[in-house]
């Protein structure tokens, strides 16, 4: 396929090329799980609730307002962080996962990620459910350290 260079965006701060349908890759490897934020990496292990929660409610937030999610509204056990731990807990981790799939449906879209549903049910079921957790809140931290830089903060 052939691709284009774009400039850097919000929604490409690393400047990726993008394919002739206008999409691109991730910005990180699925596989970078613990490259640059132990934090995170420790959080998508050992308490995916939260992150899951975290990205929904930032991602949601950019589509919504179109901008950075304050640190104040950045609650870490919200209803979407319960309802992924109680049916992470009582499904053996099934439940997790059935929530995660949308979540990274609407990341994957938001940022013009090559990839289709079966892309994200194997990445979240097949592969690691935590390294695809990782991987969508970096997607989402560029994009979050694009606009501030762009603001001056």
């Amino acid at each position: 396929m052939k691709t284009t260079t774009r400039k850097k965006t919000a929604k490409n701060p690393k400047g990726l090329p993008f394919d002739s349908e206008g999409r691109r890759e991730w910005s990180t490897d699925l596989c970078a799980f613990c490259d640059d934020n132990l934090g995170t990496c420790c959080n998508a292990l050992w308490c995916p609730c939260m992150v899951y929660a975290g990205n929904k409610a930032r991602v949601e937030y950019l589509d919504e307002k179109d901008g950075v999610l304050p640190d104040e509204e950045r609650g870490t056990c919200s209803g979407d962080c319960w309802i992924h731990g109680l049916l992470t807990v009582f499904t053996g981790c099934v439940g997790g996962w059935v929530l995660q799939i949308p979540t990274r449906t609407s990341i994957r879209h938001r940022y013009a990620i090559a990839g289709d549903g079966l892309d994200d049910c194997c990445a979240v079921m097949c592969c690691c459910a935590p390294c695809a957790l990782a991987q969508e809140r970096r997607e989402i931290e560029l994009e979050e350290g694009w606009r501030k830089r762009r603001r001056g903060r």
